[in-house]
């Protein structure tokens, strides 16, 4: 029983390690995917032909004269990854909508909308009905469908295991959502702050910055969250909680916190506790952080009050990631990078002490670039990873239920 579990999972690997290098490389020859791989050139040849078969490499139609570096040679015939076999369809869950992002596996967006789930507080089975009819809308006859599903809290596996937004207990969302789709594609549920961050991550390394090995992330914008990556993956700890820096407790005594602590981050930098601070009507709301933002840029003085004052909030909390996790450097997301400009006094302000002391240890604080989509994009990228190492889980067209059910409505 061991032999063939392991030739299945050697062939697994293997399969991944060539569709990955496509990915990070391009179209190849096989000779060049040999090279890069290390591969024997019999097996490349098998390999790609069983990812043809799957419908997840194509052959260039067009054959390249010459051998791989200019020289003479017979004439190669290039492959790629293809985009008509796969859609991943990413899902980001908020307070009050589900922002969808559809992409084939080359990396090409399909589709891309935002619509209102209309589930109230604590019904996570209205919820789970809003995801399953979006994932639905998505499925198209002959591809294979991957799901990520990306919200706030802590995961273990597919479990929430507290929604504090969403008014839920311990919930396995996944199993909800196969369960009202016929024919349930792979689902995986991931936690929206460390997909965001790992999205942030790449997202900055392929625009130049060099990351140090130890990353925290700190997101606001339907709440405070974060994350922390360590050698460009994400750590989540022992429950899935490592980096949730938005329900860290800067004080002993402050404002009573969701999540049955005191003085949390999240009661400082919140949208709600933010706008109120700023006395805008509705706090909390899209419009209200709206409204704020307008206020900043106008020089509203009660509204830059209010943001420096969260800046203070957020530098007591890098001073804490930094000094337990050790963190070279510090990405800041949502509206905590859209008004860095604001916040960067109060973090000062904050961090001066022990920046004074100590000043080599300090943190970097970089700013996403990534704005509101860094979840959908992270989570995009998880169910993309999820192909990319299994593409033996992509069934050949016509040896299986192929997952095809209902065309976009």
């Amino acid at each position: 029983m061991t032999g063939p579990a392991r030739t299945q999972g050697v062939r697994r690997h293997n399969l991944s390690l060539v569709l990955r290098h496509l990915d990070a490389h391009g179209p190849c020859s096989r000779t060049e995917l040999a090279r890069g791989t290390g591969l024997v050139p019999a097996s490349v040849t098998a390999l790609v032909a069983d990812l043809i078969a799957r419908g997840l490499v194509a052959e260039s139609p067009f054959p390249t004269l010459g051998a791989p570096g200019g020289g003479r040679g017979r004439p190669r015939r290039p492959v790629r990854l293809a985009s008509g076999r796969v859609t991943i369809v990413a899902v980001r869950v908020s307070l009050e909508r589900l922002d969808v992002l559809a992409a084939d596996l080359a990396g090409g967006t399909l589709h891309q909308t935002s619509v209102p789930h209309r589930a109230s507080f604590g019904d996570a089975g209205a919820l789970a009905t809003a995801i399953a009819a979006a994932v639905d809308a998505e499925r198209v006859p002959g591809r294979t469908v991957r799901v990520a599903i990306a919200m706030a809290g802590p995961i273990t596996g597919d479990t929430v295991a507290a929604a504090i937004d969403f008014g839920w207990p311990s919930t396995d969302l996944r199993a909800l959502v196969a369960a009202r789709l016929d024919d349930p594609p792979p689902i995986d549920v991931v936690n929206d702050a460390n997909v965001a961050a790992l999205a942030e991550y790449r997202a900055l390394a392929a625009r130049g910055v060099r990351h140090p090995g130890t990353v925290a992330y700190i997101k606001a914008d339907t709440g405070v969250g974060g994350g922390l990556l360590v050698d460009g993956r994400v750590h989540a700890g022992s429950h899935g909680t490592a980096g949730e820096i938005g329900h860290m407790p800067l004080a002993l005594d402050g404002p009573p916190c969701a999540c049955g602590a005191r003085g949390c981050l999240a009661v400082y930098a919140g949208p709600e506790p933010l706008t109120r601070a700023a006395g805008i009507p509705s706090p909390g709301s899209g419009e209200a952080l709206a409204e704020l933002d307008r206020r900043l840029h106008a020089g509203d003085e009660r509204a830059v009050a209010a943001v420096r004052e969260a800046g203070r909030a957020v530098g007591a909390a890098i001073l804490g990631v930094s000094a337990l996790a050790d963190a070279g450097e510090v990405i800041l997301g949502g509206y905590l990078a859209t008004w860095e400009p604001w916040l960067a006094p109060g973090i000062a302000e904050q961090t001066a002490g022990r920046r004074a002391l100590v000043p080599g240890l300090q943190p970097a604080v970089t700013r996403g670039v990534l704005g509101p989509e860094a979840a959908l994009h992270g989570a995009l990228q998880t169910g993309r990873d999820a192909v990319l190492s299994d593409p033996s889980a992509v069934p050949v067209p016509g040896t299986d239920r192929a997952r095809t059910t209902t065309a976009r409505k």
